[in-house]
């Protein structure tokens, strides 16, 4: 694999334990994502998608096997590194919007610089996210004030404020209908041809895996299929 891949993973595996059941999820699973990419995973319910995407975010910890997050190795941080990663150089956005129904838009992207300590900075960097999704007119709106679509924007724009270097999107347009659907994977689309951001975005839905420009990643039964 290539020294600058942004994200590697070496034969990973995880098996929960159900019981006295060892259930194998990811069975040996090694792939790359360069720095730029805009790469689908693409697989049915249970093929495995969701354990790797938690493992690559630094949520979940493999049973065996290595990831790296640009060229650092998640086996060997402390639950307080694996912390700091992800406010600084991962975003996510999933399905549900997880959005704050007491805060408005703003207020509720604004958090994220908060949290990662960077509420004080360039606020350029705000401006272009909101410009780039075209939430401007909707800041100071609530969450049950703006459509899906609008929502699932205002959750993209938090995971991106503070520039991390990879978006990983869990079945973004899972909880939106079509028009809103196409709506969003245009921005992830705009994202990535615009700012250069590096996006891995898991779904079940091939029309929404032919929307990432670079690579579509099938997965089966816990493999590469």
């Amino acid at each position: 694999m290539p020294a600058d891949a942004l994200i590697k993973t070496s034969n990973l595996r995880k098996v929960y334990r159900l019981g006295s059941v060892d259930v194998p999820a990811l069975r040996g699973v090694s792939m790359e994502v360069q720095a730029g990419e805009f790469v689908a995973l693409l697989g049915p319910s249970g093929s495995g998608k969701s354990t790797l995407f938690h493992i690559i975010g630094g949520m979940l910890a493999p049973t065996s096997g290595a990831v790296e997050i640009d060229g650092q190795d998640l086996a060997g941080m402390s639950d307080a590194q694996r912390t700091e990663l992800r406010k600084t150089k991962v975003g996510f956005v999933f399905q549900r919007f997880n959005l704050l129904a007491t805060l408005n838009a703003e207020e509720n992207i604004r958090i994220a610089q908060h949290i990662a300590g960077s509420a004080d900075r360039d606020r350029a960097q705000f401006n272009e996210v909101v410009r780039i999704l075209g939430i401007g007119h909707r800041m100071r709106h609530k969450p049950n004030a703006l459509s899906g679509g609008e929502q699932q924007r205002v959750a993209i724009a938090r995971a991106l404020v503070n520039r991390p270097q990879i978006l990983l999107a869990d079945e973004p347009t899972g909880n939106l209908d079509s028009e809103n659907s196409m709506a969003v994977l245009d921005t992830l689309k705009t994202l990535h041809q615009n700012l250069g951001q590096t996006v891995m975005m898991i779904t079940h839905n091939p029309e929404a895996a032919a929307y990432c420009t670079d690579r579509v990643v099938r997965m089966k039964d816990g493999r590469i299929a």
